[in-house]
């Protein structure tokens, strides 16, 4: 049967209009299951507890499970490349970290593109990391140790979790900044770095401040500075490194991501919860017992954040020739 022109237009116009009802629907209900919260490292540290608070906090806010689920491996590679090949529909979601942003230029080759592959959804907190000392260490400030590490180069032995690690590039960018030469030694995770720098088997690190703090207030390491801009409300009278070393800033962060296709009314109804909950005064005081500052923004807001630090560690990592093990 030949249709009249107009009502061939009105039926491709109406098909046409399909998805857009079809999504704004689904951004209206949304979630409607339970949704993956994918943690792209091992159960138990700082980027797990987050996904955790944060995953509660949302599923009583949203009526729906966010399912914490980690999936560790190849420097959190793995997990991010989950939720890079799930579907656009807001239902697997990432926790994402520095680490994200360091690999774009540490790993040569990646099946994926965090940046363009990722959509933000929300930054959650930002936290210092600390220049820690093995009290054997003659210094008591940051001017005292660039002094000594000047004295003694390729003396001074710096822990890291490992190559590429926050921990690590961050020290690297002291040393670039500060013109000094230390001797990087990386571990398979903090916990054996640390457990090394109190035994005096290496000199310092740049562990996350909340993962020092105890051997930092019992003495057994020694606080030079914090790295983050301002001064850490964990370490109140521990001074920032950027007064010594102008411009020097290195910041640990978390946030939630999104396949890159997920449409913006999906990714609205989580930041919105996100903000809110970094609001509520129950939130806020176990996110600062890690040492958080709330990332209260816009997508747009956590993804200028990431794309930053994308280009900062780039430099970095390009500059030192870090490379996988």
């Amino acid at each position: 049967m030949k249709l009249p022109r107009r009502n061939f237009l009105h039926l491709a116009a109406g098909a046409a209009a399909l998805p857009v009802i079809s999504r704004v629907a689904g951004a209206q209900t949304y979630p409607t299951r339970p949704v993956r919260l994918i943690v792209p490292l091992a159960p138990g540290g700082a980027t797990d507890i987050v996904a955790r608070v944060i995953g509660q906090w949302l599923s009583e806010r949203l009526g729906q499970s966010f399912i914490v689920e980690n999936r560790p491996g190849a420097g959190t590679n793995l997990g991010t490349e989950a939720v890079v090949r799930a579907a656009p529909d807001g239902y697997t979601l990432l926790l994402a970290a520095p680490n994200n942003a360091i690999n774009a230029s540490f790993y040569e080759k990646l099946n994926f593109n965090f940046i363009r592959d990722i959509a933000p959804v929300a930054g959650i907190i930002s936290h210092s990391l600390v220049i820690v000392v093995h009290p054997s260490v003659p210094a008591k400030t940051v001017p005292e140790f660039i002094g000594y590490a000047k004295a003694n180069p390729g003396k001074l032995n710096m822990a890291s979790p490992g190559n590429g690690t926050p921990n690590h590039v961050s020290g690297e960018l002291f040393k670039m900044m500060a013109g000094v030469d230390m001797v990087h030694v990386p571990y398979r995770s903090g916990g054996p770095a640390l457990t090394d720098l109190i035994a005096g088997q290496v000199q310092v690190m740049f562990p996350a401040t909340v993962s020092s703090i105890e051997y930092i207030r019992d003495g057994r390491l020694r606080a030079l500075a914090v790295t983050t801009a301002t001064r850490s409300e964990l370490l109140p009278d521990i001074p920032t490194v950027d007064q010594f070393v102008p411009g020097y800033e290195a910041s640990g962060w978390f946030g939630l991501g999104a396949p890159k296709a997920t449409p913006a009314e999906i990714v609205e109804k989580p930041n919105k919860e996100i903000n809110a909950g970094l609001a509520d005064p129950k939130i806020k005081t176990r996110l600062a017992d890690l040492g958080g500052t709330p990332l209260v923004g816009s997508p747009a807001d956590f993804g200028k954040l990431v794309a930053d630090d994308t280009e900062k560690w780039g430099k970095v990592v390009r500059a030192a020739n870090i490379k996988p093990d």
